[in-house]
């Protein structure tokens, strides 16, 4: 082989090895720790706890990585061996995605791999609190909870299906959505965490934020947070 390819393969193979090229192929997915399930509050506790809670939210404060971790696995992670989730989901869609927004960024919960995917690295957690007129936010707490979860709906997996002559794509995505909202109200229950489900959020301008496809809709935010001590 001429020594001038052999060269320019071995430089090539220094690249792809280096730490600068493994960082930045690592920071387009974060790996979440393994979800701790067992512990917690008993179900008939967490359900007489729970609770939605607003504006009372503790000091700026990240939740750890665990907790991050127990969180999505709670809300729609996968619990069985055939992929099926902790949530359920009409007709088998899983056309619920996750959306998570902290203050590193923009992220979205892939369940079967258990892991973040970086959508962006800005703070876009104000896009989830409603504007109210003159632009003024009725939501304001959403610009420093620690944690929002929007459930962005996935229309393509639903076109077709009709019952009764209706299609019934919104209304099951809706119900999808609010089986996950509640898994987490359950988890933050039993964690002791402040959790409150919204639905005024602008779909339009999360769209443009969060660059989604015209059959993608954001339907429901969760917005979490430590309590106040």
């Amino acid at each position: 082989m001429n020594r001038t390819i052999v060269a320019c393969l071995c430089l090539g193979l220094l690249f792809l090895l280096s730490p600068q090229f493994c960082a930045s192929q690592d920071t387009d997915v974060i790996k979440l720790p393994p979800p701790q399930k067992e512990g917690g509050k008993p179900l008939m506790q967490a359900l007489n706890l729970r609770q939605s809670t607003r504006g009372n939210f503790g000091p700026e404060a990240k939740l750890s990585m665990q907790t991050l971790s127990n969180l999505l696995w709670a809300a729609n992670g996968v619990n069985r061996p055939d992929g099926h989730r902790t949530a359920p989901t009409a007709a088998g869609w899983n056309n619920i995605d996750i959306y998570v927004t902290t203050a590193d960024g923009l992220f979205v919960y892939d369940a079967p791999q258990h892991a973040l995917k970086v959508i962006s690295k800005e703070d876009v957690r104000a896009i989830s609190g409603l504007e109210g007129p003159g632009g003024g936010m009725k939501q304001d707490f959403a610009k420093t909870a620690p944690v929002s979860l929007i459930y962005v709906a996935d229309m393509a997996k639903t076109k077709g299906m009709k019952y009764s002559g209706e299609d019934v794509g919104p209304l099951w995505s809706y119900a999808n959505a609010a089986a996950i909202a509640e898994n987490v109200y359950l988890f933050c229950a039993s964690e002791g965490l402040a959790c409150i489900l919204r639905a005024m959020i602008d779909p339009a301008k999360v769209a443009t934020v969060f660059k989604l496809r015209p059959d993608q809709k954001a339907i429901l935010t969760s917005t979490i947070a430590q309590f106040k001590k």
